[in-house]
């Protein structure tokens, strides 16, 4: 069942059940009360009529004059009767009425007054105590004015249940369509979205209700999915690329080596070429491998300090600073020691960190790269900067995506994978990334740390 139908049945369902409800309350509420006004009615017409044949003999002419005219306008005798004591119908002409019992009459002697209704009529009987003797009065009237009363009651609601339905689900069915055409809207726009423009915003339709935050929900999840999938097509160039060129070194080594018998020398220096080419691969591997699984993965966080970690990174690429003629200055400005320590995985941090320096000292243009361990707002920082070609302005909003590579990178080997690896791991840590960079002036990388994480 469409949305719209379910709501449209559900608000006339509703209405139906609400209706009946209230329409049995007041039905039930007017059937008491004009049953209790039509005894009350009885109840003095009882009275009036014990007067009119009792207290005859203690009235003047007059008094009894004026009492007869208004029980002769109120009920006929022939629906009153005057039981004596000996249950003998004495006055009125309502001698023979199976319903008024013996047991009746004497639950009026027990009770002072008694009230019932049969099929067509009601009764009301009282005691009335006299000096000519103790007499029960019995009235009877037809029910067929109430019980018209309550049918046509019953058949008003009837009708106005049948057509509030009516009305209800009309206007039910239009507000349904009324609401539910900003998703209509949206259902449209998702299925002109394909593979090739699966990015695409949806316009929002500024309800400033749950379908508004539903779209922008749903941008924003598919933006992040236009992304993974942009990642996944490029992946297979990046990859085959980076492949390609240690594979094709390894083969065309491989294919010149073939053509003639080679001295010790030169079938060591293949050697080793092809050795570099396959640890290239194993690098570019594992480096997947660890991407994959870092979003998912939970370990196991120990305090270390964050100064020895730079510092092993420092040793680590003497070699390729030196290679690259890039020194690198470590400046450690942080006066609390306690700062420096540092809750999570060091492996990863230094990970982290190696990938960052490296590609300072990549794109430093033989330009010294600082790492400055400063302590910002009670906050450790770490900024890593070197002065050299920087990057793009549209390549900055770029640059942390998997195996993207900004455009000025020229010759400069390297994967698109480094820089999304810190960012990975940084993120893991709650650590704070922020990257600054003009065109050939430099780059900024700053780092900081939260505070729950330090011993600060």
């Amino acid at each position: 069942m469409k949305l719209r139908n379910r709501l449209t049945l559900i608000s006339t369902v509703t209405f139906g059940v609400v209706f009946f409800i209230t329409s049995a309350l007041i039905y039930f509420a007017f059937y008491n009360s004009s049953e209790r006004v039509f005894f009350n009615e009885l109840k003095k017409t009882s009275l009036l009529s014990a007067f009119y044949y009792l207290e005859k003999d203690e009235l003047t002419q007059i008094e009894h004059s004026t009492i007869r005219n208004e029980f002769r306008s109120t009920i006929e005798s022939s629906m009153v009767a005057v039981y004596n004591s000996e249950n003998q119908v004495e006055y009125g002409k309502l001698f023979s009425d199976s319903h008024i019992t013996t047991e009746y009459l004497e639950r009026v002697r027990k009770q002072q007054k008694i009230q019932f209704q049969s099929e067509d009529h009601f009764y009301y009987g009282i005691y009335y105590p006299d000096n000519q003797g103790n007499f029960v009065v019995f009235v009877k009237a037809s029910n067929s004015e109430f019980l018209a009363q309550t049918h046509r009651l019953l058949l008003i609601m009837i009708v106005v249940l049948l057509a509030g339905l009516a009305v209800i689900f009309a206007l039910s069915k239009n507000l349904s369509n009324l609401a539910y055409r900003p998703i209509s809207k949206v259902v449209k726009q998702i299925n002109q979205i394909d593979d090739t423009n699966l990015g695409q915003a949806i316009t929002p339709p500024n309800t400033n209700d749950e379908v508004d935050e539903l779209i922008k929900t749903y941008n924003k999840l598919f933006a992040r999915l236009s992304e993974t999938f942009l990642i996944q097509k490029n992946f297979i160039n990046y990859v085959s690329h980076e492949f390609k060129t240690p594979l094709a070194a390894i083969a065309g080594n491989l294919e010149v080596f073939a053509q003639k018998d080679r001295t010790a020398a030169e079938y060591k220096k293949v050697a080793d070429d092809a050795l570099e080419n396959v640890y290239k691969i194993e690098d570019l591997l594992s480096n997947l491998l660890l991407m994959s699984g870092l979003k998912n993965q939970a370990t196991t966080f120990v305090f270390f300090r964050i100064d020895e970690v730079i510092w092993n990174v420092y040793e680590a690429l003497q070699e390729k600073s030196t290679f690259l003629e890039v020194p690198i200055k470590i400046d450690l400005q942080v006066l609390h020691p306690a700062l420096l320590e540092f809750k999570g995985n060091e492996t990863l941090i230094q990970l982290a960190l190696f990938n960052l320096v490296e590609n300072a000292l990549k794109y430093s243009n033989k330009q010294p790269v600082i790492i400055a361990i400063l302590e910002i707002g009670g906050r450790l920082t770490v900024e890593i900067r070197d002065f050299g070609q920087g990057i793009a302005p549209e390549d900055l909003s770029l640059i942390g995506q998997t195996f993207y590579r900004g455009k000025n990178v020229g010759r400069i080997p390297g994967s698109g994978i480094g820089l999304s690896l810190a960012k990975t791991i940084l993120d893991q840590h709650q650590i704070t990334f922020e990257l600054e960079s003009e065109l050939q002036r430099g780059t900024t990388v700053r780092l900081t740390f939260d505070q729950t994480t330090t011993r600060s």
